[in-house]
């Protein structure tokens, strides 16, 4: 995913049309970067029902086309596009995140077994390690 860059940060979400939870996660995270606290992070939207957005899912190589909704936080590169964060701890257990969270990248994708909800703590969560991992 080479787009233009314009924040430090974009979380892109994975999602289809007629989907209350892929509605709700986008509603979810509207609100979220809609707080100044969170200025450095903008939303994309792919659907996996387009070419486009489904190009773009292959790419992540690691969701689940099952466990839709899914977000991937990405960072701006030196270069002015976005590149996936990696996951730090592959793996490792997240109290945040529990079942959610994806193994190799920085993101999350919904756990149909447990409740199916992606809530806003996840999503702050999610937010908080990408600018951890940006810190370094």
């Amino acid at each position: 995913m080479s787009e233009t860059a314009s924040k430090p940060f974009r979380i892109t979400v994975f999602g289809k049309a007629g989907c209350e939870k892929c509605k709700q996660l986008n509603r979810r995270l509207d609100e979220l970067l809609a707080k100044p606290e969170w200025g450095d992070f903008e939303k994309a939207y792919r659907d996996v029902e387009t070419i486009d957005g489904l190009v773009a899912f292959s790419q992540m190589e690691c969701l689940n086309p099952n466990r839709i909704p899914a977000a991937v936080v990405l960072a701006r590169t030196a270069a002015g596009g976005y590149e996936p964060l990696p996951n730090p701890q592959p793996g490792a257990a997240d109290a945040a995140l529990k079942n959610s969270k994806l193994y190799t990248l920085l993101g999350i994708q919904t756990d149909y077994a447990g409740t199916g909800t992606i809530t806003p703590p996840m999503l702050t969560s999610l937010l908080r390690q990408a600018r951890a991992l940006a810190a370094g």
